[in-house]
């Protein structure tokens, strides 16, 4: 059986357990993923590691394909994304509708949960940042090297946790919020492509159009994407 080395942004981790055991079987192709933040990807491609395809922010992505790592003509937007809060299943839900209720919310929470070098969470101090309440939800804050920050719900050490909405909803026993309000945040867009120095060209390609279908379209709305 041919393996496909595929590394990938966390935000399509959900969409990729149902879409890549769909694909296995379909292609008898096996798609060998390993997910993690869009920055840490691209340390570890930085460092020289082989893969066949990659998913990343459409900027890390375009980036990789003007500098020939990966293959411009290859590249296909899957998904917009929207960073949103959560809460512990059962716990109140705070009213995140305005900025004002969103300042008041990460104000009066013991502890928000956010990533460092995730996308979202480089979002979330820019964001607070510009909110003027950085030093006090920072404070309190549970901040992540990496990884989910839903996590930290579950274990009692957080009352909000921030993230892509997508990523959120991997973790069990969890209450997603909403988004964070639109005015706030530009959509991040995923896109996937071809790293030039695979040796699988055309199974690539075919990965990635299954990734762009409508087939695929419906897997990516319910773990919380925008196709």
């Amino acid at each position: 059986m041919q393996t496909i080395r595929m590394l990938s942004t966390l935000a399509v981790m959900g969409a990729f357990r149902s879409l890549g055991q769909r694909y296995e079987a379909e292609t008898g192709v096996r798609i060998d993923a390993d997910f993690a933040p869009t920055v840490a990807l691209l340390e570890r491609l930085g460092g020289g590691e082989q893969a066949d395809v990659v998913i990343l922010t459409r900027e890390a992505l375009h980036d990789l394909a003007a500098r020939n790592v990966v293959a411009a003509d290859s590249c296909v937007d899957l998904a917009r994304s929207y960073v949103g809060v959560a809460v512990r299943a059962g716990a109140p839900r705070p009213d995140i509708a305005t900025e004002a209720a969103l300042r008041a919310a990460l104000l009066g929470a013991e502890a928000v949960a956010y990533s460092r070098i995730g996308a979202s969470g480089i979002f979330f101090a820019q964001l607070i940042a510009q909110m003027g309440i950085a030093s006090e939800v920072d404070a309190r804050a549970r901040i992540i090297p990496s990884g989910l920050t839903a996590e930290r719900l579950v274990a009692g050490e957080a009352d909000l946790a921030v993230q892509q909405i997508s990523e959120l909803k991997l973790v069990s026993g969890i209450d997603v919020v909403g988004p964070i309000l639109a005015e706030n945040q530009t959509p991040m867009v995923f896109s996937a492509g071809r790293l030039a120095g695979t040796g699988l060209p055309d199974q690539s390609d075919a990965l990635l159009k299954f990734l762009a279908s409508a087939e695929a379209a419906s897997a990516l709305r319910e773990s919380g994407l925008e196709p």
